[in-house]
């Protein structure tokens, strides 16, 4: 198959700090502050990170952006500074974050998720010297900000053949963390993957809550409450795409015994969740940590990244993960998704984004 091995070498790297970080558990404050003991002049200038709901810690899109920054902090010798979201927050309090970040001479500086795009439309014009990027957004578009957008319908069409191969009871549930245009891409994707094998499997589909900051995702308990009720309509696969929520779906299926399908992190390699492992069938990777780390790069560089960019199945920073052993067992599960894969490449499918 080969799925993860298509992944860059970036994408890797990154995945393999995701692990580090994870079990170390330092802030990147008190690593900050480490490099500041050690004399690094740059300490005081770096990467700027400011977390999307859910914070650091989430074992999916939030700890896939801190990998990247760690893997660019370490290789390029900057200093950094990673900012947690608060409960409830407003647009203002993002703005402040921001410009917080921008006082302090952080460059490039990254907001990690859409709901920034408000507080970058009126932080970044202010700061035209510096960089700033957004991710999962493509409305900013100001001359020195950085749009990275994901095809992650792509990755979740991939996750729905998979679910409809694994299936047993022709019943599968999708869990999105918040009703919003990027959430359901996931669902689209999805929804559109498992009838690409088989029209008659009936798909659950729930979203946690209509506002991020209402904890859809940020709340584990609000994923095993959805989790329940799929699994007790009958549904054997389950996808979360909802952040910190999600945990609380993996955890429902494992103690069921049925499969769930991971988010953005190869959810089945985060020590959190290892004692879940067994019923990761697998995850959908979004190469986010490559992308904080790419727009690194080219401030490095002094070739700052501006405008869209966008990240697909044919770029190698969409995919699926392999990594459970019993995923590389099902090969007729395997065959199918290999062919999906092959098809979105080759334009064969259109896969659709709501």
């Amino acid at each position: 198959m080969g799925h993860k091995s298509r992944f860059t070498r970036v994408a890797v790297g990154v995945a393999a700090l995701a692990l580090a970080a994870t079990a170390c558990g330092k802030t990147s404050g008190e690593a900050e502050k480490d490099d500041a003991k050690k004399g690094d002049s740059s300490a005081s200038k770096g990467i700027g990170l400011a977390y999307d709901v859910g914070g650091r810690g989430d074992q999916s899109f939030n700890d896939a952006a801190y990998a990247g920054f760690e893997k660019a902090r370490k290789e390029f010798k900057l200093g950094g500074q990673a900012v947690e979201p608060q409960d409830g927050e407003s647009d203002a309090d993002k703005v402040a974050r921001l410009t917080q970040l921008a006082k302090s001479g952080y460059n490039p500086i990254v907001g990690v998720g859409f709901a920034y795009a408000p507080a970058l439309k009126e932080v970044a014009p202010k700061y035209p010297k510096l960089t700033f990027g957004i991710i999962d957004d493509d409305t900013v578009k100001g001359d020195n900000v950085a749009d990275l957008v994901f095809h992650e319908e792509q990755g979740s069409y991939l996750a729905g053949v998979a679910a409809a191969k694994a299936t047993k009871k022709k019943h599968v549930g999708f869990i999105g963390g918040v009703d919003v245009p990027l959430i359901h891409k996931f669902g689209a994707g999805f929804k559109a993957g498992v009838a690409s094998v088989d029209p008659k499997i009936k798909v659950e589909e729930q979203y946690l809550t209509e506002k991020a900051e209402d904890g859809g995702f940020s709340s584990p308990n609000l994923g095993k409450e959805a989790a329940k009720g799929q699994l007790d309509k009958g549904a054997d696969v389950l996808y979360a795409a909802a952040g910190l929520s999600g945990q609380g779906v993996i955890e429902e299926a494992a103690a069921a015994k049925k499969w769930a399908i991971g988010v953005d992190s190869d959810q089945y390699n985060q020590k959190p969740l290892a004692k879940y492992k067994e019923y990761i069938l697998t995850s959908v990777l979004k190469d986010v940590g490559g992308a904080v780390y790419d727009l690194t790069k080219s401030v490095v560089d002094g070739s700052p990244k501006t405008g869209e960019t966008r990240f697909d199945l044919a770029s190698g920073r969409v995919g699926l993960s392999e990594s459970n052993p019993a995923y590389g067992k099902m090969t007729d599960l395997t065959a199918a998704v290999e062919k999906a894969e092959a098809d979105i490449k080759a334009g064969k499918i259109d896969v659709p984004t709501s």
